[in-house]
């Protein structure tokens, strides 16, 4: 049996190695803030755990992370059962976000874009969406980050190639960026 220690000093080696991303990490924070600031909204989407902490993220911008403030413009594409499923049945699933953005997105929004490996092909094709709309796109990856580091002008790529760490580090980072965002724009 793996013993909980090694997970443990996984995880802290993964979190200490992310200070090398803390540029980035927060330019991309600056932009969230002006993306809001402009009266845009902050979409997201990712598979599995990715659409977990998606939909978590979306949540504490819309409803609140540590202060009772007004509701910030947050979107989880990776909720609406009935869009998802009528898209993929009529035309697949790898162009589930990116309809979704096409529908809802304009170009005062920003998308975050979370894949573990950078590679998927529905996440890519989000981005392909966004990047028409000449939407600010950010993306969470891991250590190699895929194609998505490619196609994004903000790529978070933590330095990890185990998904369990990799995703532990994006929900830290999403946990930041709800904390400034909300201490930066929150009423007084």
């Amino acid at each position: 049996m793996k013993k909980f220690i090694t997970e443990l000093e996984e995880h802290k080696s993964t979190i200490e190695r992310l200070a090398d991303c803390s540029g980035i990490i927060e330019v991309a924070a600056e932009m969230l803030i002006e993306t809001l600031k402009q009266k845009g909204k902050i979409f997201l989407c990712g598979n599995g755990g990715s659409a977990a902490d998606c939909q978590h993220i979306a949540a504490e911008l819309v409803v609140k992370y540590q202060k009772v403030r007004p509701a910030l413009a947050a979107i989880a594409l990776t909720t609406d059962t009935s869009i998802l499923t009528a898209h993929a049945n009529d035309f697949g699933f790898e162009t589930v976000y990116a309809r979704q953005i096409e529908a809802l997105a304009t170009e005062k929004d920003c998308l975050i874009a979370i894949s573990t490996s950078g590679r998927s092909k529905n996440i890519i094709k989000a981005v392909e969406a966004a990047k028409l709309k000449d939407m600010l796109v950010i993306g969470l990856t891991g250590a190699e980050g895929g194609e998505l580091s490619q196609l994004v002008p903000y790529s978070i790529n933590v330095p990890s190639k185990v998904t369990a760490r990799i995703q532990e580090a994006h929900i830290l980072i999403g946990h930041w960026w709800c904390s400034v965002i909300e201490e930066t724009l929150s009423v007084k």
